[in-house]
């Protein structure tokens, strides 16, 4: 993501006795509990979606720089028991710091390394299982279902990227650092989810701008449903992606990209980001018609069917039969009528 250029008597006695047993003991049936996950600190996707606060700044990494209420204690799910940050759907590793350890998760503020490496496992966590609750590695091609891999604060700038030659997430530093945002998070995400439908997706402009769209689409897509999930509180505008990294290179309110203007076809200037702006609205314009859980099925399954150099036609042509195909004429036409809005060729 170049820039700039966060769930009877008999009967009590048995409950009192599970509540004192120590962990891992057997029960009286032999069977032996798993161990409880950790609950780590982390942001409820950014401070200021949480906050509303758009005064916020990063002050260097200062743990004083944001409320106390901008933290949760949130469970760390799928870790592999290692100890450290490694598990199911993430394996996160450091060039900053020492590596965090799930004994200390609920410890750690923004002011430690461990914080970003926390929120990165988390973050990552939570986009792959919001993809398995809409059936992909189920009852639907999996979608980036693997160990993520991803590096803190490997790229020394502000910059954060994906890359296909190791299918590595990298999360870089400046201003503040963009672990500590979910949105940044699970963009990079999204293009690991491409990549993983489509090896080396993103080689034409416009297939690059998709990528763009479909990753911040997907940020505020997984944001939106932890804060249902956890009953966060949403006090910015949830259409504004990466309130808090942007901070430090946006005026207030702050935004690094929006999901709901008002670009066309015609508006393309020939840079990922900007022209990414076409698809995402229509992305967020078939959410709207749809909801967000048939809209994300038809939109993530159709990305399998896209070409590494798709075409904003050809993807939406795409994005149209598989609506089809999933769920039949309605969806099929309210899809095409949010591409046909952003003037797509073709779309008729």
């Amino acid at each position: 993501m170049t820039r700039r250029t966060p769930r009877g008597l008999i009967a009590a006695a048995t409950a009192t006795a599970a509540l004192l047993a120590p962990a891992g003991a057997a029960s009286a049936s032999g069977a032996v509990p798993a161990p409880a996950e950790p609950q780590a600190r982390v942001f409820m996707v950014n401070p200021v979606q949480s906050s509303g606060d758009q005064s916020l700044s990063d002050a260097k990494d200062s743990a004083d720089a944001v409320p106390a209420s901008s933290y949760a204690s949130a469970a760390l799910r799928n870790l592999d028991g290692s100890g450290g940050l490694s598990g199911r759907w993430a394996y996160i590793r450091s060039e900053t710091g020492a590596p965090a350890k799930t004994a200390d998760v609920g410890k750690y503020t923004r002011h430690d390394d461990q914080f970003e490496q926390v929120m990165a496992y988390f973050w990552v966590n939570e986009a792959q299982e919001y993809l398995q609750g809409l059936g992909f590695g189920s009852e639907l091609p999996g979608a980036n279902n693997r160990a993520q891999p991803v590096r803190i604060n490997q790229w020394g700038a502000d910059n954060s990227f994906f890359t296909d030659k190791k299918a590595e997430i990298r999360f870089g530093k400046g201003g503040v650092d963009d672990a500590e945002d979910a949105e940044v998070i699970v963009h990079e995400y999204g293009h690991a989810v491409h990549n993983a439908q489509v090896p080396g997706f993103g080689t034409s402009p416009e297939a690059g701008a998709i990528g763009e769209a479909f990753g911040d689409y997907l940020a505020v897509e997984v944001g939106a449903h932890a804060d249902a999930r956890y009953g966060w509180p949403l006090k910015a505008d949830l259409a504004c992606v990466a309130d808090w990294d942007s901070v430090a290179y946006s005026a207030a309110p702050h935004c690094l990209r929006r999901i709901d203007g008002n670009k066309v076809y015609g508006d393309r200037v020939g840079e990922v980001h900007a022209d990414g702006e076409i698809w995402s609205r229509a992305l967020l314009d078939i959410r709207g018609a749809l909801g967000a859980r048939v809209a994300d099925r038809i939109i993530v399954n159709a990305q399998f069917g896209f070409a590494p150099d798709t075409s904003f036609e050809n993807a939406a042509l795409t994005t149209i039969a598989t609506a089809q195909r999933m769920y039949g004429k309605s969806a099929a036409d309210a899809v095409r009528a949010a591409f046909k809005a952003r003037e797509i060729p073709g779309i008729q």
